[in-house]
């Protein structure tokens, strides 16, 4: 039975991760801080669900504690890793930034210390699309710059993909950053646009649309993004003999094992067809404050997951539409009175 640590197994992405490899009959060792930068009611309840399928064993520590997360990986001893784990959020950054620089910058490294000292086989790291910052040539793609971060999440996750890189290339350790663009679905976090807007159109309140609305984002299914990574465990890439080795649209560093990825729907979905699609799977209308664009903002995101389906043949599908009913059909179901 293969085993792959996952940190931020009580997070929304990484539960999700971790649900779909028990489901393949992967053994799954969990890491989470539980931080409380949201419920963290809803971290425990995604834990206790992942607890009660054998091959599932969780440890609650932060990153930073290097002491704990270098045991935890030493005793799973597994064949791949995927960190998931990190401060999120583009705009609390603007409040708290120091937490990212804790969790996301010595986190990270305290993880890939751990890699060097356990080489798993694969080695997959979060990345997001905020590290396109100010790049307007859409579809967004592997091979464009990305020195333009416009907030410091961004920065740090640019961050990690260089200090990665120089793992990679020093330690030989196959290592593929996967960029996410605007994830949604079940268990989704509280912060997260689509929740704060069915929850404030169900409480009979307003939602807060930025830029009046003039905003569109390449909207990406959990459980798509979940399969994507899924897939991209099995491919780790191997450093080419030269240059010429590495296929057009390829991102493989010609000095180390290492890829970044995009992982994105493909499709670029205004902001207000999206407020939209809720409305419809609601049933009304919901009031809105129109409001100017928050700093750090940027008004469009677009995947070119090409790559993806080059590596994996599959690329992320699902129809906004689909995956708003599926998120609110959970969120009534988990909020229903008791």
């Amino acid at each position: 039975m293969r085993t792959i640590f996952v940190t931020g197994t009580a997070g929304f992405i990484g539960y999700h991760l971790a649900k779909h490899l028990l489901a393949e009959g992967f053994r799954v060792v969990g890491f989470d801080g539980m931080t409380d930068y949201y419920d963290v009611a809803l971290k425990h309840r995604r834990h206790q669900m992942l607890l009660q399928t054998p091959g599932f064993t969780a440890h609650e520590g932060m990153l930073e504690d290097m002491d704990l997360l270098q045991r935890c990986v030493h005793e799973a001893a597994p064949d791949a890793i995927v960190h998931l784990a990190g401060q999120a959020g583009v705009r609390y950054s603007l409040q708290n930034p120091r937490s990212y620089i804790s969790a996301n910058i010595e986190g990270t490294f305290n993880l890939m210390e751990c890699a060097r000292e356990m080489p798993p086989s694969h080695l997959l790291m979060a990345s997001t699309s905020s590290v396109y910052g100010a790049n307007t040539d859409m579809p967004f793609h592997e091979g464009q710059r990305a020195e333009m971060p416009l907030t410091l999440y961004a920065a740090t996750k640019r961050a990690n993909e260089h200090m990665a890189h120089s793992y990679a290339h020093l330690w030989k350790i196959p290592t593929t950053m996967f960029r996410f663009f605007t994830v949604y679905g079940p268990w989704g976090r509280p912060d997260l646009a689509l929740y704060k807007f069915v929850r404030a159109a169900l409480d009979g309140e307003a939602i807060d649309v930025y830029n009046h609305g003039r905003m569109a984002r390449d909207f990406t299914y959990v459980g798509d993004l979940v399969r994507g990574i899924r897939l991209l465990i099995d491919t780790p890439p191997l450093q080419p003999d030269s240059p010429e080795d590495i296929a057009p649209g390829d991102s493989l560093s010609a000095a180390a094992p290492y890829r970044v990825v995009n992982i994105g729907n493909g499709e670029r979905v205004e902001l207000m067809d999206f407020i939209a699609a809720i409305e419809a799977k609601l049933g009304f209308e919901i009031k809105k404050n129109m409001m100017e664009m928050q700093k750090g903002d940027v008004p469009g995101t677009w995947a070119d997951s090409s790559l993806l389906e080059s590596l994996t043949g599959y690329r992320p599908n699902t129809p906004v539409v689909e995956g708003i009913g599926e998120f609110v059909d959970w969120y009534r179901a988990y909020h229903k009175p008791a």
